[in-house]
């Protein structure tokens, strides 16, 4: 607890380009870009294959390459291959490990939407696009919404690699504080990051109840 009370104590880790809203606005951005390129990419695709039911075995790949993923390998191969003079080196291992929750949760979504629904849309006149919009997608939000929670989380608590590539945000406190024994920074970074992390799932929690309808979560909820 002293090392905490002297970490945000410290005027100095409050202003400057080192100091805690700098690090924590480079921390939020790298999360951010990552997560609208994941989106960009994993959602779309989901959409495509639970809608068309063709494809499915690429939701697997994604799934397994979740597990397998190498973090930190993939930064430093990147950073060998690419230098370090853009961010990309983080942006790309947080993008490769956020598409898979995104578009396996997306996929299982629009898939796990009961057949009666479907033939219900179509005998009203709907076509194929329509039925994914106006029905397959607002019946799936709330997991497409839990596969984007999941990824934002992941990709809150891996950006801090970000650091060992010389790169801001929170990780600096951590990769800087074990290399000089600055206990109290390293801590304070580690505790950064797991409010971060906590806002992020309450913020889509909140973001759940505003967007999703009370009939879809009922419905969610008794099944």
């Amino acid at each position: 607890m002293n090392w905490l009370i002297d970490f945000f104590g410290d005027p100095a880790n409050w202003s400057g380009p080192g100091g805690i809203p700098s690090r924590l606005l480079e921390h939020i951005e790298f999360s951010v870009v990552a997560l609208l390129l994941s989106m960009v990419i994993a959602i779309p695709l989901g959409l495509l294959i639970g809608h068309t039911r063709r494809g499915a075995v690429l939701v697997v790949i994604a799934a397994n390459a979740a597990r397998a993923l190498p973090t930190l390998g993939l930064v430093v191969l990147i950073v060998l291959l690419a230098g370090v003079g853009t961010t990309w080196p983080v942006l790309i291992p947080l993008v490769a490990l956020a598409i898979p929750p995104i578009l396996v949760n997306t996929y299982e979504g629009i898939r796990g939407v009961e057949e009666d629904l479907r033939d219900a849309a179509y005998g009203m006149g709907l076509r194929g696009g329509q039925v994914l919009m106006r029905v397959l997608v607002p019946v799936a939000l709330p997991l497409i919404l839990l596969g984007l929670r999941v990824a934002a989380i992941q990709v809150v608590a891996t950006a801090t690699v970000a650091a060992y590539v010389g790169l801001g945000g929170l990780g600096r406190y951590i990769i800087d504080g074990l290399a000089t024994k600055d206990f109290p920074s390293t801590i304070g970074g580690a505790v950064l990051v797991a409010v971060l992390a906590l806002v992020v799932q309450l913020g889509f929690s909140l973001l759940q109840r505003v967007v999703v309808s009370p009939g879809v979560s009922r419905r969610v909820k008794v099944r």
